[in-house]
């Protein structure tokens, strides 16, 4: 039995797992739970080596294989025989699985082939061009420096928590900006939507589904009767190829826009972070060269991104992986976050450093279904890692605390991040939020 240590500057503690057994492809040998969520890379760094296709399942009893390699990850992800369509491949599932992948939200350009997958993706591809984004920049600016500015006016000397303070609210109230959506549907529809990204029971993930679908119905009816000058009310009276819009597919379009346009740049902030504190030495030197931050940040994206496993693929003919063969109608997770791991790919992979070519890194994923809203997350993440460092001198990590992820496989990111601060912006004296 093997102690792996996780990836350096990554957070939790370190597991040991029998990873002996990674070189089998039985089902019951590798089980992809809370405890793997914590430190992923004690079981990547084995099956990298000796297992790189292999057959694992959820504590739900879902089967899958898993592919760990990036030049694997990259052919897959452009791979023609594979699907994101689940209703070519729910024999697998068992009865009370089948639901929630037949449910109005997952019915999205995210889990769509072409010609579907383009049509959707045209309404709103305009949303996120370059110049697009760029227009959003002095929202994100003002946003940015809002909630900085609340937290230096609670005037305490107890830690701040990044996460709840800062990560969190600062991607939601951007996506709120873009989709035009009230202040009082954003932190009702983020807590419904965590159940369905994390390990949840079904009934939870039902319950919670009924409630997004409840608000997004809400906030679709509101839009239609008042529309504005946002991405939501484009939405409602769009038309691609002369074909509208069909309700469900809105649900779905809003549901995706807030799930993983809130939830991938929360985590690019919190993992980022955490790898700088991690690594004081590449923080002093992006506190020397702040012309380094965008670089940076496609280091952290790739060092210790905000996704763990890609969303679901499902292969629509047999095939061959390293000489492993998945046969059809056969579940395929593709491990992002392993694949931007990969020696082979990255040399020294294990070390954070802002200095790095990380070009092709795989944490928007790639082909057809590369993550649109990409440009937005990296100026988001740019502009809260850039203002962080600026406004406070010295940030520290709470030693008190016990960093954990999030226990399930597709978002990877701390759940909460307590830091002490202190600042010199105001006055030029030492500012304290923490101790000395």
């Amino acid at each position: 039995m093997d102690v792996v240590p996780p990836r350096p500057g990554t957070a939790g503690p370190v597991h040991t797992y029998d990873t002996s057994k990674a070189v089998k492809t039985l089902v019951d040998d590798i089980v992809l739970d809370g405890t793997f969520a914590q430190n992923p890379e004690a079981l990547y760094r084995k099956l990298r080596t000796e297992s790189p296709v292999c057959e694992v399942r959820l504590p739900d009893g879902t089967r899958g294989w898993l592919v760990t390699r990036y030049a694997d990850a990259m052919t897959l992800l452009k791979d023609p025989r594979m699907t994101k369509n689940a209703a070519r491949a729910l024999s697998q599932y068992s009865t009370d699985r089948v639901r929630p992948q037949t449910s109005p939200l997952f019915n999205g350009m995210l889990w769509q082939d072409p010609p579907e997958h383009t049509r959707l993706r045209k309404l709103i591809v305009q949303a996120f061009t370059a110049r697009a984004v760029a227009r959003m920049q002095s929202i994100v600016d003002a946003v940015a420096e809002e909630l900085l500015d609340a937290i230096d006016s609670r005037g305490t000397a107890e830690p701040v928590d990044l996460m709840a303070d800062y990560a969190e609210p600062l991607p939601m109230r951007i996506i709120g900006e873009l989709l035009g959506l009230p202040v009082e549907y954003a932190q009702p529809l983020r807590s419904a939507a965590v159940p369905l990204l994390s390990n949840a029971t079904i009934d939870e993930q039902a319950d919670a589904e009924r409630r997004i679908l409840e608000i997004l119905s809400q906030l679709i009816e509101q839009k239609a009767r008042q529309p504005g000058e946002d991405l939501l009310s484009a939405l409602i009276n769009a038309s691609v190829d002369g074909s509208v819009v069909s309700q469900d597919e809105l649900l779905a379009m809003c549901f995706l826009l807030i799930a993983a346009g809130h939830e991938t740049t929360v985590n690019l902030i919190g993992n980022g972070v955490l790898a700088l504190l991690n690594n004081p030495v590449q923080l002093q030197k992006l506190r020397a060269n702040p012309e380094l931050t965008t670089q940076a940040v496609e280091e952290m994206l790739r060092f210790d991104g905000p996704i763990n496993i890609a969303t679901m693929r499902f292969t629509t003919a047999e095939i061959d992986v390293d000489g492993v063969v998945i046969p059809p109608n056969q579940q395929v997770w593709i491990a992002l976050w392993s694949a931007n791991g990969d020696p082979a790919r990255f040399p020294d992979a294990e070390r954070f450093d802002v200095d790095r070519n990380t070009q092709g890194h795989l944490a928007f994923g790639h082909g057809i279904h590369y993550c649109i809203g990409a440009p937005l997350a990296r100026m988001e993440g740019v502009t809260a890692i850039r203002k962080l460092l600026d406004r406070y001198d010295d940030i520290t990590l709470d030693h008190a605390q016990e960093l954990t992820f999030h226990d399930g496989i597709g978002i990877h990111g701390v759940k909460s991040l307590k830091v002490w601060l202190r600042a010199t912006h105001l006055t030029g004296d030492s500012s304290d939020l923490g101790p000395h």
